[in-house]
This record gives structure tokens, sequence and C-alpha cells, in this order.
């Protein structure tokens, strides 16, 4: 009887294997670690068949998502346009989010594995040629190329829609973990009717930490098609006035009340948004603009509307977001393919040693960014940084430094340039002697003999670029502004308004054109607003 027995678990256990071998299936185990601490780290994984396709997932390490599916190692959190559930595990090019590791039972065949980390990290890509019935097992490590932490520079996104609660905390701080970003703003997007993507808390309570990664609740509020979107970031809590909509001051005051600050939107180019700027930044009510991000059909680094106010003698911090699930890469900016992806559009703060949140907001508000969609840039005008200001007296000799960073192959560099009142001061490209695609440099020197905005600009591979907030130069205790175009910016600002006076007179033709309705209140605005252009065109020289 045993030799009958031990003859029939054989043949079972040959059966069991001919049925895996007959069905051609196979099975990968893949571990990603960080390649300095050898630990374990979250990543954004693609996973394509010899088609180009994400491939059927099957088996019980397998679950769901759409018509594919995904390990179970997958990271989900629901996600969708005007908070509807359109996605979960994958993102919208068919990627996903794993923490250190995934298992996956896959047909047999050939495969292609992208691994990505953000912009710091070098992105890679592996063939795989997996067998029937056999487990392949890989380690992969993340190199860096640059450690922007390690010289005070933290990464953030200034703009990410994704319904919360607290349980969700740990699923989305390995979102942006594996996109490499610090401080994700998570935003309460808000219109005339209704408000979505609720946030559960607000300032501190509402504020979420692992290791070096930060969720913050802020908002996108007020929001209209007249004057465009707003964003508030870091205040202790939500700011809504649903019966004044239209009077953004009110909004961005009791923002900055509640120790936020506010800017607009999407470079300020969609929703005449420029239309708002001139209301705002006009009367002192805006502290930046989401310079980077690709909405805009004009591409992803549009600064019209930021130079004018600059050269006007406001200052304005340049920030960055992607507008997750909405903007990203793709055949609007010539590429093949690509999506909404968090983090693809960052800006950079110098923190310093001690990163918190209230450090990182300090530093923000004292303008110390600059803004990227892949390059790493570094200015300074006599030793300052973006945001500050320089005091010296006519004559002396500005001392202006700016470095720009990447990966030969995967950020290549093209040109670093700097820029004083929106002109080209001096330029570096890669084919130039001590120059290259990794690293472009320039030391140059200037005497002061008026005042001025200086910044750092880079353009990289397609898509790719980079912008620092300013540095402002002060000769003789003077402003910064930009003589030479003054008449030109209060020109263009007198011109947004009239379009608004023009949007006054009849209802516009959608249901969310409700600017009639508060016709007092912009009239308000625009009347404050045109003292103070009377004002500056009095300064005019």
């Amino acid at each position: 009887m045993r030799p009958a027995r031990a003859l029939l678990l054989a043949l079972f256990v040959m059966a069991i294997c001919y049925a895996v071998l007959a069905t051609g299936d196979a099975s990968i185990s893949v571990r990603i670690v960080d390649a300095r601490t050898g630990q374990p780290t979250p990543v954004r994984v693609r996973l394509l068949d010899s088609n180009g396709k994400p491939p059927e997932i099957t088996g019980a390490l397998a679950v769901s998502d759409a018509a594919f599916g995904v390990p179970a190692a997958a990271i989900g959190v629901m996600y969708g346009q005007s908070d509807r559930a359109e996605g979960f595990l994958l993102q919208p090019d068919g990627a996903f989010y794993v923490d250190g590791s995934f298992d996956a039972k896959l047909p047999a065949g050939n495969y292609t594995l992208s691994l990505s980390k953000g912009y710091e990290y070098i992105q890679q890509t592996h063939k795989l040629s997996i067998s029937a019935g056999k487990r392949t097992r890989t380690t992969y490590r993340m190199e860096r190329w640059i450690n922007m932490p390690e010289r005070g520079w933290y990464s953030s996104d200034d703009h990410i829609h994704l319904r919360r609660s607290t349980r969700d905390d740990a699923s989305i701080v390995r979102w942006i973990s594996a996109e490499d970003i610090h401080v994700g703003h998570l935003l309460q997007m808000g219109d005339f009717w209704a408000t979505y993507y609720s946030q559960y808390a607000w300032g501190e309570k509402g504020r979420y930490r692992e290791r070096d990664n930060i969720l913050s609740p802020g908002q996108e509020e007020p929001r209209t098609p007249e004057i465009g979107h707003t964003i508030s970031l870091g205040a202790e809590g939500f700011v809504r006035f649903q019966p004044d909509y239209y009077s953004y001051d009110r909004v961005f005051d009791r923002v900055h009340e509640l120790d936020g600050i506010t800017g607009f939107a999407h470079q300020a180019m969609t929703f005449h948004g420029y239309r708002g700027m001139a209301l705002n930044v006009l009367r002192g009510k805006i502290d930046f603009l989401e310079l980077m991000q690709f909405c805009a059909a004009e591409g992803p680094l549009v600064a019209d509307h930021y130079y004018r106010f600059l050269d006007l003698g406001y200052r304005l911090t340049a920030l960055a977001g992607s507008d997750f699930p909405w903007c990203g890469r793709g055949p609007r900016y010539g590429l093949k393919e690509g999506g909404s992806q968090i983090g693809d559009s960052r800006f950079y703060t110098y923190v310093g040693n001690e990163f918190t949140f209230a450090s990182w907001l300090k530093a923000v508000k004292a303008g110390h960014t600059f803004a990227s969609s892949g390059p790493i840039v570094q200015l300074t005008v006599n030793g300052r940084l973006p945001g500050d200001t320089v005091n010296v007296r006519r004559g002396e000799v500005l001392r202006i430094e700016a470095t720009a960073f990447g990966e030969s192959k995967q950020i290549p560099l093209e040109e670093l340039e700097i820029v004083g009142h929106g002109e080209v001061l001096r330029a570096a490209r890669a084919a130039q002697p001590n120059q290259s695609a990794a690293r472009l440099s320039i030391n140059m020197e200037t005497a002061a003999d008026h005042g001025l905005w200086i910044a750092a600009r880079v353009k990289a591979g397609p898509t790719q670029l980079a912008h620092t907030t300013p540095v402002y130069v002060s000769v003789d205790g003077g402003g910064f502004e930009n003589w030479s175009k003054f008449r030109q910016r209060i020109a263009e600002c007198e011109q947004h308004l009239d379009e608004l006076e023009k949007e006054l007179i009849s209802p516009g033709e959608r249901l969310d054109n409700q600017a009639t309705r508060h016709k007092k209140s912009l009239l308000r605005q625009i009347s404050e607003t045109r003292k103070v252009l009377a004002s500056l065109n009095s300064r005019r020289k």
C-alpha cells in the first residue's frame, strides 16, 4: 500500500507541474532598495509586455483594476477628475506604486520593467524574459545622481487632488515618496456651488508625516472662469465666502490671518487668471505664482504674467505643481505618450539642516525656491539666495553665480541663462568649453547702476525646464522695477481690467459664468486696482 500511495502522490505532483507548464504561467519576485541605505524604498513601476501593453496578471497575487491585473502589493488610493472614482491602483499611464517589493504571476514571455523615483534618482529600464513554471527573483538598486536634501533643498508639489481620510494617509505618503516629493499639498477644490476632494482637517491636525515626507492640506478655492483659479497653502483653516464668491481679496486676507500663503494656479494662463492677478497682485494680496505645470498649451513654463508683475516691482515666489489627476506630459507637448503624474512639475525650497513643515513654510515665505520639471538650478547674487534682497550702492559690483545640474541621459542639459528684467545677461550651453550635459555654470560680475530682479532659467531635454525665484537688487535703497517696460506693463494691466469690465455687461454663456451676479464686488476691486495703477503711473520715470 505504501509504494502505491507514493506512486499516486508522485503522479499527483507531476500533474500539477504539467498543469502549471501548460498554462504558460510564470512568476517574478522584485525587490527595490535605495542604493545608499540598502533599505526598501517606494517606487513607481511600469510593467509592459512585448506589445507595449500592461500584461494580464493572474492568480492569487493579483487584484483587478480596470482591464488589467496588478500585483497585490500595488498601493491603492482612490482618485479621479472632479472627485469621481476613475482610478485606484493604476496610474493614467498604466504605472503603479509599490513600497519596495512586489510579486506577480503572469504569462511566460518577454517584458519591459521600468522603475523610477522622481527626478533625483536614475530611472531604470530592464528587459525580462521569464519561462513557464519558473520563478524569477531580482533586486534592483535605485541610485541617486544628485541628493538635494543633503544640500538643504526639499521638493514639493503644490497641486494634488485626492480625496482623503486618516486611513489613506499612509498610502498617499508612499505615493509622494515614490515620486521623491517631500511636501505634497492635497488641495480641497471649490467652485461657486460646492467643494470637492475633502480634507479631514486643517493646519497641524491635517498634516501627516513619515520620515521626510509630509502631507499637508491646502485649497484651490476660489475658482472661476472669469478671474482664474487660486491656491492657498499652509493656512490653519479652510476659507470660503460662497455668498461673496468673487471677492478673492477677502479669501486672501483671511488666509494670511491664518498664517498661510496665497497665489494663482496654472501660470495664470487658463481661466483668465491674469485678470485675477492684476486685481490682486497690484493690491498686495498674492505671494506666489504656480509658474510651472503641464496644463497650458503654450508649455510647462510660461513666464509672461510672472515677469509683468516683477517688472512692476512686486515680489512673487515661483512654485510648481502637477494638478494631478488632470494635467501631464503627452502628445500636446510633442511626446508619444504620458499622462497626469504627481510631481512632474515641482518646486524646491531651501530649508537648511532642520526640515519641518514650519521651517519649510518659513522658507517659502522668504522666496527661497526654484521650479523644475527635471533640471536642478542654483543661483546666488552676492551670496544671497532667490527671494533675498541685495542692497548695494550705485556702481558696486554684483557677483552672480548660477549652476545647473542634470543627468546626461535622463535630463540632458542644453542651456543655462541668467535673466535680468526678463533679458538674457549671460548664457552657457552644453556644447561650449568647460560645460556639459550634466553641468552648466556661469560666474559673472556686473556693475549695479539701477535696481534689478535677477533669475536663472534652464532648458534640458524635451519639456525639461527650471526657473528660480528672482534675487531682488536694490540700489541706494530703491526698488527693482523695470523702468524700460513700466509703461507697457501698466497698459497690460489696464487692458486686463477692461476685459473684466466687458464681462460684467452681460451674463456669460456657461453655467459657471457667475460674474454678473457679483458685479458690485468686482467693480469695487477694479476701482481699487485702478487707483494703484494711477499711483504707479505717477511714479514712472
